[in-house]
């Protein structure tokens, strides 16, 4: 987000918690950049349509929304695969659909829109169970999943609407692990970075600067395409 900022774009912040998004926007226009809040739950497709209808004009859409909740095998239940797909698979869905009126605005002014899914290395590989042994960081099952559907629509929308000008990408992160987890858990990000080829972990600038990459004109013939920014992790 701060780096699209940085790279001149306007930015409409989604999230539910409005005063949340409030506060961030003006902490990236006290540094000069333009951002704007957003809120909406992905699951509320009213609400969506509501807000996104309202907009003249939609060069990027990031899709970056997932509800699940970490937990071992045998809890797994039909609800959390509900949830799990509803936010990381359907929602992204539906508002590519609602944002198509505000994406062919931008193609009509520039030449082309483009849509970025955020999925994940465990969309097309599976977790190793003994990197996660010990810990409350497990990736379950539903989330794999639902990042896999995702890699798939993204393929499909692209294929959908390639001549209409607009481009359908996903990123797959590999591991990131928040700085809380690093610090009070530097066992388990250890065994992350010894996975890695590259053999650390990534930083965040490193997966939005992907997503910047595809969402720009340099990738202007890039379309239906997967990116794993993962330092090599599905390269084994």
């Amino acid at each position: 987000m701060r780096l699209l900022c940085e790279l001149g774009a306007h930015v409409l912040v989604n999230g539910r918690n409005a005063e949340n998004l409030t506060q961030m926007c003006s902490e990236l226009g006290a540094l000069g950049l333009s951002a704007a809040p957003c809120a909406f739950d992905v699951l509320d497709m009213k609400a969506a349509r509501a807000a996104l209808t309202q907009v003249s004009r939609l060069d990027i859409l990031v899709n970056n929304a997932v509800s699940m909740q970490p937990g071992p095998l045998d809890s797994v239940t039909q609800e959390a695969f509900d949830t799990a797909f509803s936010s990381g698979a359907f929602a992204p869905f539906e508002l590519m659909r609602i944002a198509l009126p505000a994406l062919e605005r931008a193609v009509a002014a520039t030449g082309q829109a483009s849509i970025v899914n955020v999925a994940s290395m465990y969309g097309h590989v599976a977790p190793d169970p003994r990197i996660y042994d010990g810990t409350p960081f497990n990736s379950p099952p539903h989330y794999a999943a639902t990042k896999g559907a995702l890699i798939q629509l993204t393929r499909y929308m692209a294929c959908q609407w390639g001549t209409k000008g607009i481009r359908v990408n996903a990123v797959s992160p590999g591991p990131f692990p928040r700085d809380a987890i690093r610090n009070d858990h530097p066992g388990f990000a250890a065994r992350l970075a010894a996975r890695v080829p590259m053999g650390r972990v990534g930083e965040a600038h490193e997966a939005a600067s992907a997503i910047a990459f595809l969402a720009s004109d340099a990738a202007s013939f890039i379309t239906g395409v997967n990116l794993p920014v993962d330092g090599g992790w599905t390269a084994w």
